[in-house]
């Protein structure tokens, strides 16, 4: 969310980024703004009333002091319509502020200046690469693999929960606990706190992140006890600090947590969503940092430099875009996206995103640090996939085959695994 004053002073800044993050309709600025003023006013309004109010019953005090008792029932009943008045006013307040606070849940983060401007994903820039991509035309795509020895079960999937639900089995369990391992340990060296978090959230939580009002479709709903499956462990991690105020020292604060994550894809046919590509449950490592305002934007360097270090280490070729205004999303103010590539489909997959939120985040669920001895400021937050598995899975698959159809294990992994083949 972003702050009130900030809309006030940059009202022309604020709808130029809505428009360059696709949102056709800026109108929503002008409204909270007119909100905020109705607001401001009736605060003042109120404010005046109750100083007149309180210097009247410093006079009835005097009256009634002198004697005057008559005059000072008049001035009682005076006082006594005014606090009526102040009461009625308070409510109003109240209206207008809750008014306020869901106009401005409405509003997307304003990007950083160093965001390429864009309306789709072909307006992406292309940050780095690494490795040169295999075009070996005798390799298999992943499902083609994982059929032969009967690694992933998609069928007793749906048979047991729906399309997007799959079985792994054998050494393809092994290979997702193994990276799991690896992609956790790799961040405790890095100076990352394990969390283990919880796999359903509040609608607080996932306010506080800015999943709603923006994604409710994407998350699956426990309705009866009013929950929502993570889509990401972005959402509880973030929320771990939630109405809190973190001291200067702690900071920047680092998390690492894995958790299986549920996202309701609405995706189309064919090759963007067989196998591996897209699922409605898969396994995510992230990372999430909160930190001071002013190290920001370096601590998303690092964050995107650790995601690359995992994917050289598993000798996997990759690129890293630069995501344009129009594909970065409603909370980011700058986000980067690794992809990996596909040997067995010729093709790049996203495996990372890595997004710093500036204080967008931290402003819905209140999250500050204390600056000075008095005051307090708002952290910044930032989150990145380290990894996340079905396409790292299906890259390794695809990557390491061998033209006899054994299916090596990368190097990084062989302590988790213990055989050089899976």
């Amino acid at each position: 969310m972003l702050d009130i004053n900030f809309i006030r002073s940059n009202k022309e800044l604020v709808e130029k980024a809505m428009l360059n993050k696709g949102e056709k309709d800026t109108s929503i600025v002008e409204e909270v703004l007119l909100k905020d003023e109705d607001w401001r006013s009736l605060v003042h309004q109120a404010d005046e009333m109750r100083s007149e109010s309180n210097s009247k019953a410093k006079e009835i005090g005097m009256l009634m002091g002198q004697g005057k008792k008559e005059e000072a029932q008049k001035i009682i009943a005076e006082t006594s319509s005014m606090k009526q008045q102040i009461k009625e006013m308070e409510e109003k307040v109240k209206a207008l502020q809750e008014a306020r606070e869901e106009l401005l849940l409405r509003i997307p983060n304003v990007p950083h200046e160093s965001v390429p401007v864009g309306a789709t994903e072909n307006d992406n820039e292309v940050f780095s690469t690494w490795g040169e991509p295999n075009k070996d035309e005798w390799r298999k795509p992943h499902w083609e693999i994982t059929e032969r020895y009967g690694w992933v079960d998609f069928e007793r999937g749906v048979k047991v929960t729906g399309a997007g639900f799959p079985f792994y089995v054998g050494p393809v369990a092994q290979l997702q606990r193994a990276l799991i391992n690896y992609f956790i340990n790799e961040a405790w060296n890095a100076g990352y706190t394990e969390l283990q978090a919880p796999y359903f959230v509040n609608e607080n939580s996932a306010r506080g992140t800015g999943q709603i009002p923006d994604k409710e479709d994407m998350m699956y709903v426990i309705p009866r006890d009013e929950f929502f499956a993570i889509p990401t462990a972005e959402v509880p991690v973030t929320n771990f600090h939630r109405d809190e105020i973190v001291a200067d020292q702690d900071l920047p604060i680092k998390y690492v947590c894995y958790t299986p994550c549920w996202r309701r894809e609405a995706g189309s046919y064919g090759k963007d969503v067989r196998g591996l590509n897209r699922l409605h449950q898969f396994d995510k490592v992230e990372l999430v940092k909160i930190v001071k305002p002013e190290t920001s934007y370096d601590e998303l360097e690092s964050l995107r430099e650790h995601a690359e270090k995992l994917l050289k280490a598993l000798e996997l070729p990759y690129r890293t875009l630069l995501m344009c205004t129009g594909d970065m999303g409603f909370t980011q103010s700058k986000k980067y996206d690794l992809e990996v590539w596909s040997p067995g489909q010729q093709r790049w997959l996203e495996v990372s995103s890595c997004s710093n939120f500036e204080s967008f985040q931290a402003r819905r669920m209140q999250l500050r640090y204390r600056k000075e001895e008095k005051n307090t400021e708002m952290v910044h937050t930032l989150n990145g996939s380290a990894l996340a598995l079905p396409r790292i899975v299906s890259a390794i698959l695809e990557a390491y085959q061998e033209e006899n159809a054994k299916v090596r294990v990368p190097e990084v992994l062989k302590p988790f695994i213990g055989r050089d083949y899976l």
